[in-house]
């Protein structure tokens, strides 16, 4: 029954995602960008300015240039550092606390994803002043008159959740839920390969492979995009195949970092316009499953998930490869195809991720296939897997 349901409404999704209104930015790249956060708030009339960002980084100073930037233009700034976990209620009433003290006409995120999701709400909720946080928990989150005005300022390259308009909160109970805020105002995106520099060879190759998996499912997906829109997903992913191997031989390889901030960028985009599909399905239910970080448990999915979706889309698959430098115009579309997927297991290789060959118990299929179907229902992947074809890609990600 399931499986029908998926059938019948597998386009939905990607007529949805069509009707929401997208936030529309200014691009900031460079080594120390950050720095130019105060000419921007300057710029955009901002009097305060509400910085929020997790403990690690606050601990590392790494604020310390943007609070620079922003005093020496004359806005104030106040600082909201409590974040040490995913997103989750009491983040949200913390900051909107905070954003209501010092009365922010502007929210600036500094970090990784659940900063940045952390902001999304904590925006919001700065508009609907009279709603308490939990009401905020909804599938779509509709905003008058927009959000706080956002600027965001990623510190991994990865999630490209700088500009996505959903966010992964944790409720009361513990459980996570997606919202799509409707009438997120993202003003400016700064990418400060800075921030990157120090990031230990696993995070950085986790959140590459995360990028990469963005950008090919935005390639792969059965929304109708235009050419600008499928151009970046396939940038997304020729940025991480050539820059990610550099960053694993030179870590300090300033121009590969700013690439693999524009990769991650450029994959934030395809979930906005083409959203994520099954690799994200089943690396979403086996990491909850059995505790393994999200951008590990992409690697363990993604060429399962290729492979059984082959046939399908191959043609996508062999126009990405050739826009990657790997096939060419003489291959036909089966041999370059099986390039891009021969390039991207070396790419996992590389990373030298840890095997979970065994991992998953044979007990929990049923489960972890019922997780992946309904997860795949949010996506708009090339086909709809039945059960049996689910428990097929378990089977192959249970050798690796």
């Amino acid at each position: 029954m399931l499986y029908i349901l998926r059938t019948l409404i597998r386009k939905l999704p990607g007529i949805v995602i069509k009707l929401v209104p997208l936030p529309k930015w200014e691009t900031i790249s460079g080594f120390g960008a950050r720095e130019q956060a105060g000419p921007f708030c300057r710029k955009n009339g901002f009097k305060s300015v509400l910085l929020v960002t997790d403990k690690t980084i606050f601990s590392l100073g790494l604020h310390e240039k943007i609070m620079t930037s922003l005093k020496e233009n004359g806005i104030e700034v106040s600082v909201f550092s409590d974040i040490s976990s995913e997103p989750n209620l009491t983040i949200i009433d913390g900051g909107r606390t905070a954003g209501t003290d010092c009365k922010a006409d502007a929210i600036i995120a500094l970090g990784g994803g659940a900063v940045m999701d952390s902001c999304k709400m904590i925006a919001a909720g700065g508009k609907l002043k009279n709603r308490k946080s939990e009401s905020l928990l909804k599938k779509f989150l509709f905003v008058p008159k927009k959000t706080i005005p956002l600027i965001t300022v990623p510190s991994t390259a990865g999630t490209g959740a700088e500009i996505t308009v959903g966010a992964v909160v944790t409720n009361r109970k513990g459980n996570k839920g997606s919202t799509v805020i409707v009438g997120l105002d993202v003003r400016a995106v700064i990418l400060d390969s800075e921030l990157t520099l120090k990031a230990p060879k696993g995070i950085t190759c986790a959140c590459g492979i995360d990028a990469l998996s963005h950008g090919l499912e935005g390639v792969v997906a059965s929304v109708k995009v235009p050419e600008e829109d499928m151009n970046k997903s396939m940038e997304c992913v020729k940025l991480t195949l050539q820059n990610l191997p550099v960053l694993i031989q030179n870590p300090e390889n300033i121009e590969a970092r700013q690439n693999m901030c524009l990769a991650a960028h450029y994959g934030g985009n395809a979930i906005n316009k083409q959203l994520a599909g099954y690799v994200h399905a089943f690396a979403h239910s086996i990491g909850a499953k059995y505790h393994i970080p999200h951008g590990n448990a992409i690697a363990l999915s993604i060429l399962p998930v290729m492979n059984l979706q082959k046939e399908k889309c191959q043609k996508h698959l062999a126009e990405l490869s050739r826009y990657c430098g790997l096939g060419d115009n003489a291959m036909s579309d089966n041999d370059a195809s099986d390039k891009l997927l021969d390039a991207i297991g070396e790419l996992i290789e590389l990373c030298g991720f840890e095997s979970r060959k065994g991992r998953i118990a044979k007990e929990d299929y049923k489960s972890l296939a019922h997780a992946i179907a309904w997860d795949s229902i949010n996506y708009a992947p090339p086909i709809v897997m039945s059960n049996q074809q689910i428990t097929t890609v378990l089977d192959e990600i249970n050798q690796k």
